[in-house]
């Protein structure tokens, strides 16, 4: 794969979490957040990720339609891999962004490798949080790929 397809996905991977982090806190549609991204308003500057590569569209659309089209099973799967007496309510809005993006590709994306996708996210867990929460997303992903990939949980 060439360096400006990498890039390419990245922007679309950062900018569907920032998306879903969007819908999640301002009520943002799905139109709202698509439209968003053709315009380049997405992804935003981040420090450590922020790149000038135009995003991998169709990867966006996938990763945001279908994490909200799926939600309830993407929630699941990831509920279904918390400590005991943890529910996904709990967890701070950008990871549980960060979680159902990935979860989303997980499930939607099996042409790209499990071990890619649950380092794209980590790196983007890395570039929000300074503590526990790029292990926490690296071992919840990791423990949803199975039922994700493999179509466990049903619809």
């Amino acid at each position: 794969m060439k360096a400006a397809e990498i890039a390419a996905r990245r922007a679309a991977r950062l900018a569907a979490v920032q998306a879903l982090y969007q819908m999640e806190v301002s009520g943002a549609t799905t139109a709202d957040v698509l439209e968003d991204f053709r315009a380049g308003k997405l992804p935003r500057e981040s420090d450590a990720l922020y790149t000038e590569a135009e995003g991998d569209q169709e990867l966006f659309k996938v990763l945001v339609e279908k994490a909200v089209e799926r939600q309830a099973t993407i929630d699941r799967a990831i509920a279904r891999r918390l400590n005991k007496g943890w529910r996904l309510e709990r967890i701070d809005a950008v990871a549980r962004a960060i979680l159902r993006a990935g979860a989303a590709e997980l499930e939607q994306r099996t042409d790209i490798p499990t071990a890619v996708v649950i380092d794209e996210y980590v790196e983007i867990a890395h570039a929000f949080f300074e503590g526990p929460e790029p292990s926490f997303v690296n071992a919840t992903l990791d423990a949803c790929a199975k039922d994700l990939r493999e179509g466990l949980l049903g619809a």
